[in-house]
């Protein structure tokens, strides 16, 4: 059975205590969805426990797939081994054997049992085990992030019988899997594959049974039926799914009777299907209308295949790729909003989306300025998500998945009513919802604050029931921009939730529905806030401020107490923050740094902080400064010092102090923290079309803003990786092919680009869109590609028109090939064959030379090969001109002989 390595105990007591020792472990193993995931590699684990660890096993056949480590499958093993006790570890590798040996791992599941409780440990990886692709390790090293004890008999075995139309194409290699939702949760992806090797399931007209297990998943409400996209996959007809729970004979039917194709209606490989049964209602299929607003930044667009995940009270609809756009155009530009339609079964209140791109192509990080989600195209309202942010590897947070929780809701246009209607300001009819309030309990007492552009108001308001109603005219407090919440300022005997401040004004008809969807708890002074939501205008951000108190290294500097602050920005301020929790003091210690993290609707540029501090035993404090970190693209980081004792005072009363600011600092990332320093070894990717059978030698030399890399052979131009090593240059700008011999007869065409730094995984892409290497007739000996950066223009391209001037003297004119190579303070052009011939006595030869700016020009070396009868030459000067600039004009002066039989025999000249 393919078992070579048995584990045993030391069983010199009993045969039972030995029995008891050996465990069977079954080990669940996740292949990742991403585009080439699969291995054919030799698998193997390693199991450690507090007890010790299993060994070195190899993975050898799968319990439940013919072809194992596939494409999003999961496959079962099972490891006899003695008790490792708590496991801890996982040590999962692959040989790299195989024509496809790369691996993405998603997760591993160890499930076992010992004595009388059931255990399910599971191990997240989420990551490669590949040497072209992430750092380049095929072993991973995973830790256990939870835990869980599964109750005896609470599993749930179902048949599910699947109907297949007869107009459905004979049956493809694609794994089909189906997700159960219930009351109680949902189950694992189910794979719909043959229990007999060799079965041919799926086909047309045809009725096939599998047998499935899951958790208790309690009733019953919906089903996801999915197809992976493959090449050539015709599709699959579905015609209905019924499923038996074998143990309480419960059956439910599931009336499909759609396509499940690319090609065809919805274009759709994923469908819900809500159950069908007379004990319960039958939920609708929305299709919600997702959009993907992408921000005005530089590089903001991407390439990369995009996936979503919607939340909501009522389960998720799993990850659905974004792939076909209802606007026009290419997708994800920058500046642009594009509009997808993803079908679910009804998720009611809409919470949080989880947003992501696979980083496949060049510039693949994208800006997300935000994601709004309503329930059809006929829909008046929609979820709000702001993110603002990057989605990139080397930007913003350096992520390239987000979770994104819901602001609320809003009104997609504006009511259109009479301009004296939109003059009065009305009543604004406000509901709020939280959880249930028992008879005993008293009120919770808690504080609205509705920021507007002229002032505030404050609401003090008495909570009693799940729901209440207020009204008010919040005049003269112009257009609200945010509503803040504080409390509790009454004691509470257990957390009340605030779900839902729904707000209307009945003059403007203006609505909006924040979902606040916090906790009050005992003893906690908290404040939370969300920025109104109106049509047709963005939503100010919530951001997180991490605050860094620095109490200063002097004698008695530190002190315990109560301590608030508030920060005040242009905008707004962020209301007061205690520090410390209710009927609690903070210690504040000599020489320390305190963090403290807060969230608060953008308040603008920073101007100053407020903070109290009150000290039972008198205690005097002193604050060096505050360092306000804001978690928002640009990251900004603003310095309020203050350098001094904050006084003593009465044990009643706070001692505020204004701290104005000092200075402030903008980044475009945060820092992150790489396992090693770059050694300047990219792995590259070259791949282009119309190559010659005789492949030119080509060279390639790589520039960055502190030199430039030898140049290096070009090893192939079929995509297969090759290491470009160059050194310590900086960050590198640009990258100039060299072709060396004759010239070609037409260009190559250039696809991709793509450089990978093997020590920190920085990428680095390249426009390649229309680029022929060498022109697109051969005649040029170099191209230029400059780096694009994500959030910044890349160099230009610059189009150089070189006068050169060849001297009066007799025999002034020479036949040779004539070369030069330009310099400027963002590097040299690489010497360039100039293809004019006419450098005759007296002439004017005008050339042209491509080139990513140079910047300011310096000085240029020309020269020429001393090939041919009457090769020297008389250079009078050169003048180079960039079109377009009125200070674009530079001369370099020569007057002197390139010839090995005049003067000093040179046939090079470094003209300044």
């Amino acid at each position: 059975d393919g078992k070579a390595f048995e584990s045993c105990a030391n069983y010199k007591d009993n045969l039972k205590l030995f029995l008891l020792l050996v465990l069977v472990y079954e080990v669940h193993v996740y292949t990742g969805a991403k585009l080439g995931a699969e291995t054919d590699s030799n698998v193997y684990i390693n199991l450690i426990g507090t007890r010790g660890d299993a060994g070195k096993r190899k993975l050898h056949r799968s319990k439940n797939n013919n072809a194992k480590f596939r494409h999003g499958q999961m496959d079962i093993f099972h490891i006899k081994a003695v008790s490792l006790g708590d496991l801890e570890k996982v040590l999962i590798s692959h040989d790299g054997a195989g024509p496809g040996n790369g691996w993405f791992l998603d997760k591993t599941v160890i499930k076992y049992k010992e004595g009388k409780e059931a255990q399910e440990v599971v191990f997240p990886c989420n990551r490669w085990l590949d040497e072209y692709q992430d750092d380049g390790k095929t072993e991973r090293e995973l830790t256990a992030n939870s835990k869980y004890f599964v109750k005896e008999n609470s599993s749930q075995q179902w048949r599910v019988q699947v109907k297949t139309d007869g107009d459905s194409p004979e049956p493809q290699e694609c794994k089909r899997t189906l997700v159960i939702y219930g009351s109680k949760g949902k189950s694992d992806e189910l794979l719909l594959s043959p229990h007999t090797p060799g079965y041919v399931c799926f086909l047309p007209r045809a009725t096939d049974e599998f047998i499935v297990e899951t958790g208790d998943l309690g009733d019953v409400y919906k089903i996801r039926v999915s197809c992976d996209d493959v090449p050539g996959f015709e599709g699959w007809h579905l015609k209905s799914f019924h499923l038996e729970e074998l143990h309480t004979k419960q059956e439910l039917n599931f009336d499909c009777k759609c396509w499940l194709s690319l090609n065809r209606e919805d274009k759709e490989l994923v469908k819900e299907f809500p159950a069908v049964n007379e004990h319960q209602k039958t939920l609708p299929v929305y299709k919600y209308v997702v959009s993907v607003h992408i921000g005005d930044h530089w590089g903001a667009e991407t390439v990369a295949n995009v996936y979503i995940t919607l939340y909501g009270k009522r389960g998720d609809t799993g990850v659905r790729k974004l792939h076909t756009s209802l606007a026009k155009g290419r997708k994800f530009q920058r500046d642009k909003v594009d509009s997808f339609l993803v079908e679910a079964v009804s998720l009611s209140h809409l919470q949080k989306v989880v947003i992501g791109h696979d980083g496949e192509g060049y510039g693949a990080g994208m800006y997300l300025k935000m994601v709004t989600v309503k329930e059809s195209q006929d829909s008046d309202k929609e979820w709000v998500f702001p993110w603002l942010n990057w989605l990139d590897t080397h930007l913003g947070l350096c992520e390239t998945v987000c979770e994104i929780v819901t602001v609320g809701r809003r009104l997609i246009s504006s009511p259109k009513l009479p301009e004296i209607n939109m003059k009065s300001s009305g009543l604004w009819i406000m509901d709020i919802t939280g959880s249930d309030l028992s008879n005993e309990e008293d009120p919770i007492c808690l504080s609205f604050f509705f920021y507007g552009n002229l002032s505030h108001k404050k609401l003090p308001l008495q909570v009693t029931g799940k729901a209440i109603q207020i009204k008010d005219e919040l005049a003269d407090i112009g257009s609200i921009y945010k509503v803040q919440v504080t409390g509790p300022h009454s004691k509470l005997k257990q957390p009340w939730h605030l779900d839902l401040l729904h707000m209307k004004n009945t003059g403007t008809k203006e609505e909006m529905y924040l979902a606040f969807d916090c906790w009050f708890n005992p003893n906690e002074d908290k404040c939370v806030e969300l920025p109104a939501l109106y049509a047709d205008q963005e939503p100010l951000p919530v951001v997180e401020y991490a605050i860094h108190l620095h109490t200063g290294d002097l004698k008695k500097a530190g002190a315990t107490g109560e301590a608030y602050l508030r920060i005040q920005g242009e905008k707004s301020d962020s209301g007061k923050r205690w520090l410390n929790s209710r009927n609690s003091l903070i210690t504040f210690a000599r020489g320390q740094v305190d963090v403290f993290k807060i969230k608060a609707v953008y308040l603008g540029k920073l101007n100053q902080v407020l903070v109290g501090f009150k000290s039972l035993k008198k205690d005097e404090w002193f604050l060096e400064k505050i360092v306000i970190k804001e978690v928002l693209y640009p990251f900004s980081a603003h310095v309020f010092v203050h350098n001094d004792w904050i006084n003593k005072c009465s044990k009643k009363d706070f001692v505020e102090v204004a701290i104005p600011l000092k200075e402030t600092s903008v980044t475009s990332l945060l820092t992150k923290n790489f396992d090693t320093k770059s050694r300047g070894r990219w792995q590259t990717w070259v791949h282009c079309t119309q190559v010659p059978e005789d492949v030119p030698d080509i060279q390639v030399v790589v520039f960055g803003r502190k030199g430039k890399s030898p140049a290096q052979k070009v090893q192939n131009l079929n995509d297969n990786p090759f290491l470009l090593t160059v050194g310590d240059i900086g960050d590198i700008t640009k990258v100039s092919f060299v072709l060396h011999g004759s010239c070609l007869g037409r260009g190559i065409k250039l696809h991709k680009l793509r450089l990978k730094d093997l020590d920190t995984k920085q990428e680095l892409g390249f426009h390649t869109e229309a680029q022929c290497l060498f022109g697109e007739d051969g005649s040029e000996t170099v191209t230029e590609l400059a780096v694009v950066w994500p959030d910044k223009p890349p160099l230009r391209g610059v189009l150089y028109l070189i006068s050169v001037h060849t001297g009066t003297l007799p025999a002034s004119g020479t036949d040779a090939d004539v070369f030069i190579t330009v310099f400027g303070e963002q590097g040299d052009s690489c010497q360039r064959r100039l293809r004019h011939s006419n450098f005759e006595r007296g002439q004017v030869c005008i050339c042209e030379m491509r080139a990513v700016d140079l910047g300011q020009l310096s000085k240029v070396l020309v020269e020429h090969h001393n090939v041919g009868y009457g090769s020297g030459w008389y250079l009078d000067h050169i003048i180079i001109h960039e079109p377009g600039k009125t200070d674009g004009q530079y001369a370099f002066l020569c007057q002197q002989w390139l010839d090995t039989g005049v003067g000093d025999a040179q046939t090079e000249r470094m003209l300044k």
